[in-house]
C-alpha cells in the first residue's frame, strides 16, 4: 500500500469516503511530516559538506562520495518542496471547498426556515389585511377630526348669518362716524382782526420801545433804592 493509501485509507469503492475536516487534518499532518523530513535533509547536506571540505585535500574519493551524498539529499530536498506545495495547495482548496460546503448548508437552512415562515402566508391574504389596517387608520383619523372639532352643546349657529350680522354693525357705526364730522361743518370760526396786522418793521420798532421803558423803569427802581439809603445815612 502506498504512503498516501496509509495516510487516507483504502481508496477501493466500498471505502467511505473521508469528510473534509478528516482531510483537512491529514494533509496538515503530512506537511508537518514533511517538514521535519525537511530539516533533517538540511542538516545532512550540511554535515555532507564539512565532510567533502574535510577531505578535499587528504582524501579525494571521501570528498567525492561525501558531494554525491550531499546531491541526493538536495533531490530529495528538491522533491519534498514540490510535495508541500502540491498538499498545501489541496489543503487550501479543500479548506475553500470545505467553507462553500458550509455557507450553502446555512443558507440552505436560512433558505427552508424562511419557506417555513411563509408556509402559512397567503399573498391575497396580507394584501387584504394591509387593506384593513389602512381602512382603520383612516377611520381612527376621522374620528380623531371628529373628537377635535369645538362644540357649541346644542347651540347652532349660522356662520353666514353672524358675518352679515357684523358687516350691518359695521355700517352703522362708519355711518355714525360721517354723521358727527358732517355736523361740524356748523361750529363757528373764530373772528378775523378788523385792523391790518403789523409789519415787519413796526414790529421791530415796537420791540425796541418795550425794551427802552423797561431799562427805564428799572433805572427808576434803584434811584429810589438809592435815595432810600441817603435818607437812612442821614438820619
Amino acid at each position: 500500500m502506498s504512503v498516501f493509501g496509509k495516510l487516507f485509507g483504502s481508496g477501493g469503492k466500498g471505502g467511505k469516503a473521508p469528510n473534509p475536516q478528516e482531510a483537512i487534518q491529514k494533509l496538515r499532518e503530512t506537511e508537518e511530516m514533511l517538514m521535519k523530513k525537511q530539516e533533517f535533509l538540511e542538516k545532512k547536506i550540511e554535515q555532507e559538506l564539512i565532510v567533502a571540505k574535510k577531505n578535499g585535500t587528504k582524501n579525494k574519493r571521501a570528498a567525492l562520495q561525501a558531494l554525491k551524498r550531499k546531491k541526493r539529499y538536495e533531490k530529495q530536498l528538491t522533491q519534498i518542496d514540490g510535495t508541500l506545495s502540491t498538499i498545501e495547495f489541496q489543503r487550501e482548496a479543500l479548506e475553500n471547498a470545505n467553507t462553500n460546503t458550509e455557507v450553502l448548508k446555512n443558507m440552505g437552512f436560512a433558505a427552508k426556515a424562511m419557506k417555513n415562515a411563509h408556509q402559512n402566508m397567503d399573498i391575497d391574504k396580507v394584501d387584504d389585511l394591509m387593506q384593513d389596517i389602512t381602512e382603520q387608520q383612516e377611520l381612527a383619523q376621522e374620528i380623531s377630526d371628529a373628537i377635535s372639532k369645538p362644540v357649541g352643546f346644542g347651540e347652532d349657529y349660522d356662520e353666514d348669518e353672524l358675518l352679515a350680522e357684523l358687516e350691518e354693525l359695521e355700517q352703522e357705526e362708519l355711518d355714525k362716524n360721517l354723521l358727527e364730522i358732517g355736523g361740524t361743518e356748523n361750529v363757528p370760526l373764530p373772528n378775523v382782526p378788523a385792523n391790518p396786522l403789523p409789519s415787519k418793521t413796526g414790529l421791530n420798532n415796537l420791540w425796541a420801545s418795550y425794551k427802552s421803558s423797561s431799562v427805564n423803569s428799572r433805572r427808576e427802581e434803584e434811584d429810589e433804592d438809592d435815595m432810600e439809603e441817603l435818607k437812612a445815612w442821614a438820619l
